[in-house]
């Protein structure tokens, strides 16, 4: 009992360890792939077409004439940010659903008689 109680603890040590080993190889490859011209993504979520890369940082051009430079570890190739997964695209379905079914609100009535209560008062 109690080689388990300090075998335990040390497995999942080594389990944390080895996930974390192998994402950042995931990363580095992916980042290796990068190449000018590239529709990429930024650790921020920032969106854009890699005009310019070198070793230490890449610029990023985000709309017709507008570029940002980023540090080249947080540019990561459009093709890695991942897709909703299954049970989140399940939920939207949900929440879409239950958005149709509700009824609609009318913002601007209010109870005859009263004023409504606006933050400058």
């Amino acid at each position: 009992m109690g080689s388990l109680i300090i075998l335990v603890p040390l497995l999942l040590l080594a389990w944390l360890f080895w996930t974390q080993r192998r994402r950042q190889q995931q990363m580095r490859d992916a980042q290796a792939q990068i190449a000018v011209g590239d529709e990429i993504s930024t650790t921020s979520g920032l969106l854009g077409t890699l005009v310019e890369l070198n070793d230490e940082e890449g610029t990023v051009e985000v709309s017709p004439g507008v570029r940002m430079r980023f540090v080249r570890r947080a540019i990561v190739p459009r093709s890695q940010v991942g897709a909703p997964s299954e049970s989140s695209r399940t939920e939207q379905s949900e929440t879409s659903e239950q958005s149709e079914t509700t009824e609609s609100v009318d913002l601007n009535k209010h109870d005859e008689g009263t004023t409504p209560e606006t933050k400058a008062e």
